[in-house]
């Protein structure tokens, strides 16, 4: 059984003292008890990923960036490596984000050599896919999706999703930051196609795997329904995250959309 993941992006948000205080307060607060399973990771801005890492370093949470550069060093003013992401005690570093793709207009082939960089270093990549509202109205999802899946996964081998590298964040545009999120027989049916597609790359066993999880306007009082799904597998949280009960509430509602087997 997939282990349920659920991580907050911060984004460009909170301050020092704010950052520093929500991470203590998740590191010291489980949403419940039957949440112990779930995996959980906090995404602050890059110039505050030392200062979380102690505060949650030892606890159970993990630490995770929201973007790299792909070579280990060199004339790229104002990049970060992931090198130099991994000692700062980072596990898990995002990838092809939407607001990266739109707003920062980087292209599949960047993406993708960021994925190989993250995986090559040992850390995990969560790649970001995801279609706009007009690519949706013109039922592209499928194509849009389809292709970010094949560019930004090119040349990542088995052993890569093998080893557990590699997670794939569905994050429709339309629903990022909107208050409107896919239903959830929508979220599930992407889902799916994501995960045929993994399929088609690395072999039923490995798709059967590899965590997709969703995002876009996840709040603790939608959650449940979407993360009850049989193939979404945690949840990308933007907002919410940064309200503690809020994003502790979206960690409960994953432990009891799927449970721990006994």
């Amino acid at each position: 059984m997939r282990t349920m993941f659920v991580a907050g992006n911060w984004k460009m948000n909170l301050n020092h003292a704010d950052g520093t205080h929500l991470a203590t307060h998740l590191a010291h607060h489980r949403a419940s008890a039957a949440a112990s399973h779930v995996e959980i990771a906090v995404i602050p801005p890059v110039i505050y990923l030392q200062a979380i890492h102690k505060v949650i370093n030892g606890t159970h949470l993990k630490l995770g960036a929201q973007n790299c550069w792909y070579e280990k060093h060199g004339a790229f003013t104002g990049e970060i490596s992931v090198q130099m992401l991994r000692e700062c005690g980072v596990q898990y570093v995002l990838a092809g984000h939407s607001e990266r793709r739109h707003i920062c207009n980087e292209h599949d082939g960047l993406i993708n050599k960021k994925v190989q960089a993250i995986i090559a270093e040992d850390l995990t990549a969560v790649l970001c896919v995801g279609e706009t509202g007009d690519q949706r109205k013109a039922y592209k999802t499928v194509e849009v999706v389809g292709e970010q899946l094949a560019k930004g996964l090119a040349h990542v081998n088995k052993r890569a999703v093998e080893q557990d590298q590699l997670v794939i964040a569905y994050e429709p545009v339309w629903a990022i930051g909107t208050g409107v999120n896919a239903k959830p027989e929508e979220a599930q049916e992407v889902h799916v196609f994501i995960r045929q597609q993994l399929a088609k790359l690395f072999g039923n066993d490995d798709a059967a795997n590899v965590r997709i999880v969703y995002g876009g306007s996840v709040k603790a009082n939608n959650a449940y329904e979407i993360l009850r799904q049989p193939d979404v597998d945690g949840a990308l949280v933007g907002g919410a995250s940064l309200i503690a009960d809020e994003f502790l509430g979206i960690v409960d509602a994953a432990a009891r959309a799927r449970p721990l087997a006994l």
